[in-house]
């Protein structure tokens, strides 16, 4: 693999007049964090964050620029899919990608031949594209579960980590796939699913890999993920299983008119089968505002394992498979071959009507902001393990820094994913800096953003349900109308410490649709709704969402 190289709108030989708009925003974002150039290139000399054990109060996190990207992606060399790698390395370049992660099937012709084959493509394309991030990753069909992404750094042996894992641990390949309430290998598989993710821990540790992490899949798609399981695969390496995606990709499954009359956004048009976890109501199976009901609940299970006071990341992307509009089909197979005996489609062919799809590409919807403080592989797995992170729906904004610290303190203060550590009483200050959106997003749309809502919840530790997926001291403790303001600007928030421990998330939208959250009006009372069947134009409903700050109360 050749040196990586800068992306063009954070590298100071190329000139400003190069760049269009999003560009020129992202450059501006790049030098207020002071990580213009070389110092980008190299990483933040700042003050690193305190380490977990330091008992000191307050604390301060290194300067961070943002890098886009997708980390569910999949190509020809899925079974399922459509495009080659090149379609979709090159959409991903037009919309702004920085990084992207290949998570192909699990299949047996993949583990047998299109590990390899697709291996050789991102050499080339590291190679040939030194300013774009290519991770090599797999979607791993989770035993007893629904599906997850792995993926690792590069490295002489990245490729033979994932095909190992995948027939060592797949849950499709060893038939240990789903399972349920009533099936009596339900306990083998689910502990099959916690060794799998001790083994790539293991890999990681025994230095095999530089790093590699797994982000559990649109988990409430057949509600199969049940909320100890979760729990289990965080507990049996958090440093690994860092999160889930909080949106799922399919985002123009309801576009009206285009699939049918009973088309959910994200795909989300299962009912409760004898896989599925009981405890979940009929309406976790749906998206709203584009986002899983595990995530867009406030006060449900995102929040319920927030509470524990462990951090728990989302993300959201494409899942790119077949393209809304798109004209390319399915080419036809060759005599007596099939995926298993080749581990890839045959390439598509291009034709003059639009193909049945419910995708974006890469970046053109979909957006997962992560935090680094340099331009690299390592970086954004950095950035993605310490919660970092930050998602938004069709370019909704250009920006987003958070900053949380004590009244009493200067300095920058800790942000996503970070630790506050304070006294009873203290008074604190949020800082939300929001950039706007600089263009017209893919749609032809300029986006604005009508309101930032500020989710607070209280942390209780550990809990004794583990099939518990309420945090009942979680609600909306603020919102704030920011309709009609442009270009960057910062709320200050008041807060208070109490004397629990608590954390606080935010959320937004372009204030389209809203009505009353799904645990009431007191907990939410202008949260995201689903769609109804068949319509749910999603450029006309978008959100973003950040993963939390924590506060850790001294005595608490």
């Amino acid at each position: 693999m050749s040196e990586q190289q800068l992306p063009h709108w954070a590298d100071p030989s190329v000139s400003p007049a190069a760049l269009d708009p999003q560009g020129v925003s992202r450059r501006g974002l790049l030098r207020r964090a002071g990580l213009f150039g070389a110092a980008f290139a190299l990483g933040s000399a700042a003050t690193p964050a305190l380490a977990a054990g330091d008992r000191r109060l307050g604390g301060e996190d290194p300067r961070l620029a943002y890098l886009v990207g997708d980390h569910h992606i999949h190509s020809v060399y899925s079974h399922d899919a459509k495009y080659t790698f090149s379609q979709l390395a090159a959409a991903g370049a037009e919309y702004g990608l920085d990084w992207m992660v290949f998570t192909e099937h699990s299949n047996f012709g993949h583990a047998d031949f299109g590990a390899a084959m697709e291996h050789e493509e991102i050499l080339r394309a590291r190679a040939e594209n030194p300013r774009q991030l290519i991770f090599q990753g797999l979607e791993w069909y989770i035993p007893a579960a629904e599906h997850c992404t792995v993926f690792t750094t590069p490295g002489r042996n990245e490729v033979d980590l994932l095909t190992r894992f995948e027939r060592a641990y797949d849950g499709k390949l060893l038939a240990y796939d789903k399972g349920g309430p009533g099936d009596a290998d339900t306990a083998r598989n689910e502990a099959h699913a916690v060794k799998a993710i001790k083994w790539l821990a293991e890999q990681r540790r025994s230095g095999y890999v530089d790093d590699v992490l797994v982000l559990a899949n649109h988990p409430m798609r057949l509600g199969i993920d049940s909320p100890h399981e979760m729990r289990a695969w965080r507990d049996a390496a958090p440093e690994i299983m860092i999160g889930m995606e909080g949106a799922p990709g399919a985002q123009g499954a309801a576009l009206p008119g285009w699939r049918g009359a009973t088309s959910i956004r994200g795909e989300y048009e299962n009912k409760p089968s004898a896989q599925s976890w009981p405890g979940y109501p009929a309406d976790a199976y749906l998206t709203y505002g584009g986002f899983d009901w595990a995530t867009a609940t406030v006060g449900g299970l995102w929040d319920s394992m927030l509470a524990e006071g462990r951090l728990f990341s989302i993300t959201t992307n494409s899942d790119a498979h077949r393209i809304v509009f798109d004209t390319w089909k399915n080419g036809d197979w060759q005599p007596g071959q099939t995926f298993d005996g080749t581990g890839k489609l045959p390439d598509p062919v291009n034709t003059d009507t639009p193909q049945p799809g419910s995708d974006f590409w890469p970046g053109q919807f979909s957006r997962t902001h992560v935090g680094v403080t340099g331009y690299g592989y390592g970086a954004v797995m950095a950035g993605l393990r310490a919660g970092r992170v930050w998602l938004d729906h069709g370019h909704l904004l250009d920006g987003l820094d958070v900053r949380l610290r004590r009244d009493q303190d200067r300095g920058r203060g800790v942000t996503l994913g970070g630790r506050l550590r304070v006294r009873t009483g203290e008074k604190l200050t949020l800082d939300i800096t929001v950039t706007t959106a600089s263009r017209p997003n893919p749609q032809g749309l300029l986006p604005e953003l009508a309101h930032v809502d500020v989710i607070r919840g209280a942390v209780r530790g550990p809990v004794a349900d583990r099939d518990t997926w309420k945090a009942p001291d979680t609600r909306v403790v603020r919102s704030q109308d920011v309709s009609g303001r442009t270009g960057t600007y910062t709320l200050r928030i008041p807060l208070t410490a109490g004397e629990e421990s608590f954390y606080v998330r935010l959320r937004g939208s372009d204030g389209n649709q809203h009505g009353t959250g799904y645990l009431g009006a007191s907990v939410d009372p202008n949260g995201p709704i689903p769609h109804p069947p068949g319509d749910g134009d999603p450029w006309a409903d978008t959100w973003f969402y950040s993963n939390p700050v924590f506060v850790d109360v001294e005595g608490a």
